[in-house]
Parts: structure tokens; C-alpha cells; sequence
């Protein structure tokens, strides 16, 4: 019987009470209900990963880059949901991007986002996520790249979103990238 796919579940964002942590909390909770199929794992190592220094990318890595790596590693697919700072990536999840460059782990990976910036921005963010990512070598699956605009958006009382359209783009999201996911050997 073939295993569930894993999604790694990345924010971008390191303020409390981010959107886009709602919108992978929300992703979580819907994989943990069975709506889409997969199970999601979200990584919460953003805040201690060292500053991208190229003459500390061997081994031994530092153990916030060799638990990033190895939670990419242990991942069939990678959501990103990250806001946009001064027209592109925070500098933060930049770094994040930066220290896969020098693993594998990344390549060939199927990787989508979610856009949760209101309408009409969040682009600068899209078309740096499409440029690192493809420089990484992840495998974008486009059909899996959504907008959902989250501000102003009515949450449960849990925090998750409750509007139906953005439950049903986020379950299609989900469900798409785990049909572009392949699970890794004892995965």
C-alpha cells in the first residue's frame, strides 16, 4: 500500500500571528481531517537558522541547517507560504532558500506556494520565490501555486480560515502537489 505523501509546510514569515502561518495552519488542519491526501509537517526552525555564510556550508552543517536539510530530505513535496517585504522575499526566508542551494535536497522536489497577500501585491515575492526555486532545481508545480487573499478573512476560533473558497483552493493545492510528489524510501 503506497504511504501518504509528507508536505513540508514552509512560512516565511516570523511575526506572531501571520497569515501565512494561518494558511498553513489551516493546510495542516485540512490534511489532519483527511480532506486532502497527505499528511504536512511544518518546520518551525526559520527564527534559528544562522545567516548564510558559503564557508559554513560543509559538513558538519550547523544543526539548524542540517535539521532544515533533513526536513526538506524527509519531505515528498514543500508548500512555501511567505509574505513579500519591500517588493520581494523577507530576508529571513531568503536565508532559508540560501542555505539549500549547496545540498540536494531541494532538487527535483515538487514545491508550490500560496500567495496570501491581498490583491494586487505579493508578486515581488512569486517571481523570487519562481527565480530561487528554479535555481535550487525544486520542481514548481504551477497548478499548485494559488492566491488566496487571507486579510480580512472571517478565522475560526481555532485561528484557521473558515471561508469556503479559500478552504476549497487550499484543499485543490494540497491534493495537486501530492499528485506531483513521490514518497521517499521508508517515507
Amino acid at each position: 500500500m503506497p504511504t501518504t505523501p509528507l508536505i513540508l509546510l514552509l512560512s516565511g514569515s516570523l511575526r506572531a500571528g501571520s497569515s501565512n502561518e494561518t494558511v498553513l495552519r489551516t493546510a495542516q488542519a485540512l490534511a489532519a481531517e483527511g480532506a486532502a491526501p497527505v499528511r504536512t509537517q511544518r518546520y518551525e526552525g526559520l527564527g534559528a537558522l544562522p545567516h548564510f555564510n558559503p564557508d559554513e556550508d560543509t559538513d558538519p552543517l550547523p544543526p539548524p541547517v542540517a535539521a532544515l536539510r533533513a526536513a526538506i530530505a524527509g519531505a515528498s513535496g514543500v508548500l512555501v507560504c511567505t509574505p513579500e517585504y519591500a517588493g520581494s522575499l523577507p530576508g529571513s526566508f531568503k536565508n532559508l532558500l540560501d542555505w539549500t542551494v549547496g545540498g540536494t535536497e531541494i532538487c527535483d522536489k515538487p514545491v508550490a506556494w500560496v500567495n496570501a497577500a491581498a490583491p494586487g501585491r505579493g508578486g515581488g515575492a512569486e517571481a523570487a520565490l519562481r527565480t530561487v526555486l528554479g535555481y535550487t532545481g525544486a520542481a514548481i508545480v504551477e497548478e499548485a501555486c494559488v492566491r488566496i487573499p487571507v486579510a480580512g478573512e472571517p478565522l475560526s476560533p481555532a485561528g484557521l480560515l473558515t471561508a469556503p473558497t479559500a478552504l476549497t483552493r487550499l484543499t485543490a493545492a494540497l491534493t495537486t502537489l501530492a499528485t506531483a510528489t513521490t514518497v521517499p524510501e521508508g517515507g
